[in-house]
């Protein structure tokens, strides 16, 4: 188990470039398994979670090669679905959450697939219901072996099906949408999440074949076709490296401009960051932080508390709370901050109290930050990453605090950030990797 040793208190300086968004990744990789031809996909980070479905994928029997540093070519003209079957497939399915939207592809192209229980970070309950009912609707039947911890899903023939999502989740959505377009007939998502990662999924799908409208709406409608075609794709920038990335500037007072966000892609993330105080620019494609000693939090209208709180795509992502609640312990003035979507991911905040901040955690979803606005610094701890977010969150902590900081399980941080203490080394972060 390797760990951090962060010195804190050193200035940021310079400019960055985010990586390619994990989450757009991880479902693009599935969507190469409905065609047999020839698929190139480009600004793949360099990342633990990734990495593992692109060895999946080759251990599968697809065709992978990499032409660039972030460039990768996948051919799935063989499938080797007894592989499926195999005790070595899905205990590694059980580690990694994206695996779960290799079902979609398999069902689609291949009329089988078989899938463990899916891992990822343990931050509350992740349910697949929205997954497997979107599925079934389409024509395929589930089974559950206990004993395997494994499901088990056949279909001779999908068909087109009228649907109402129980939530708008983003995998689940994902999922359907590679089931359906290669289903006879035509399929309608209603509540289908409608977050960038989705829309680059319909976006790459229609190059390839597909017939989706409605892209980048809550309601998506699905003409299936008989095959797809290979294609180019090029991922996005990870808006929660942005999100990261803003709150590292603000916490250590540093100057920094991030190259090439897309920033219309962004959403509300820029404002949601501004109502903490936090003075960003947009330059072109860029965003510049300006080094700012103190950021005030916004009220509301009438005078009441600032609440931010997670929502589904437009709202403000759920990845991003735990660096902005990490941001306000350094912000004058109170923020509630209101996780609505997961009960656990909050459970971080009691080591932030241990480095001084003052924070009372309400209950699992929420938690009110009195920021202490410089007065005092966070002082330096020792801690364990309990999720990817989290992680960084205390890496954000631990850059802004006085003192050494070790941060262990970094792991977890490497799941979903490439090279993360060689980026802030060159823009004069103090970080050692201790293996």
């Amino acid at each position: 188990m390797a760990s951090f040793v962060i010195e804190g208190g050193h200035k940021l300086h310079g400019e960055i470039i985010p990586q390619g968004a994990k989450n757009e990744v991880l479902e693009v990789l599935c969507a190469t398994l409905l065609t047999s031809e020839e698929v190139t996909i480009s600004n793949i980070p360099d990342i633990l979670d990734v990495n593992n479905l692109i060895q999946l994928l080759r251990d599968m029997g697809v065709k992978v090669s990499k032409t660039d540093i972030e460039t990768y070519t996948f051919q799935a003209d063989f499938v080797n679905l007894a592989y499926l079957e195999s005790d070595d497939f899905l205990q590694r399915c059980s580690k990694l959450r994206g695996s779960v939207m290799l079902v979609g592809p398999l069902i689609a192209r291949f009329g089988q697939a078989l899938i463990s229980k899916p891992g990822g970070d343990k931050i509350g309950r992740r349910r697949l219901d929205t997954h497997f009912l979107g599925i079934q609707k389409l024509g395929a039947d589930f089974e559950y072996d206990a004993d395997r911890k494994v499901y088990r899903i056949v279909a001779e023939h999908l068909k087109g099906a009228d649907m109402l999502l129980d939530e708008a989740s983003v995998t689940g959505t994902a999922n359907i949408i590679m089931a359906a377009v290669l289903a006879e007939g035509t399929t309608t998502i209603y509540n289908a999440a409608c977050e960038p990662y989705v829309q680059q999924l319909c976006r790459m799908l229609n190059r390839m074949g597909a017939r989706i409208s409605g892209i980048a709406s809550n309601l998506l409608t699905i003409e299936g076709v008989e095959s797809l075609n290979g294609c180019q794709h090029h991922v996005l920038p990870d808006m929660i490296e942005v999100g990261s990335f803003i709150g590292m500037a603000a916490m250590t007072g540093s100057e920094l401009t991030i190259k090439n966000v897309s920033y219309q892609n962004l959403g509300i993330i820029p404002d949601s960051f501004r109502r903490l105080g936090i003075r960003l620019e947009q330059r072109g494609d860029d965003i510049y932080i300006p080094a700012q000693e103190h950021y005030q939090i916004e009220s509301f209208i009438d005078g009441s508390i600032m609440t931010i709180a997670d929502a589904p795509w437009p709202g403000l992502t759920p990845d991003l709370l735990s660096v902005m609640l990490v941001v306000a312990t350094q912000a004058k003035g109170s923020v509630l901050i209101h996780q609505k979507m997961f009960e656990s991911r909050l459970f971080f905040v009691d080591k932030l109290i241990d480095m001084g901040a003052q924070i009372i955690l309400c209950d699992p979803h929420r938690a009110v930050v009195i920021g202490h606005d410089r007065n005092f610094c966070l002082r330096g701890g020792n801690m364990s990453s309990p999720d990817i977010r989290a992680g960084i969150a205390l890496l954000i902590a631990a850059l802004g605090a006085t003192g050494v900081s070790r941060i262990h399980n970094i792991e977890q941080i490497d799941r979903g950030y490439q090279n993360i203490e060689q980026r802030l080394t060159a823009l004069g972060a103090r970080i050692t990797r201790i293996e």
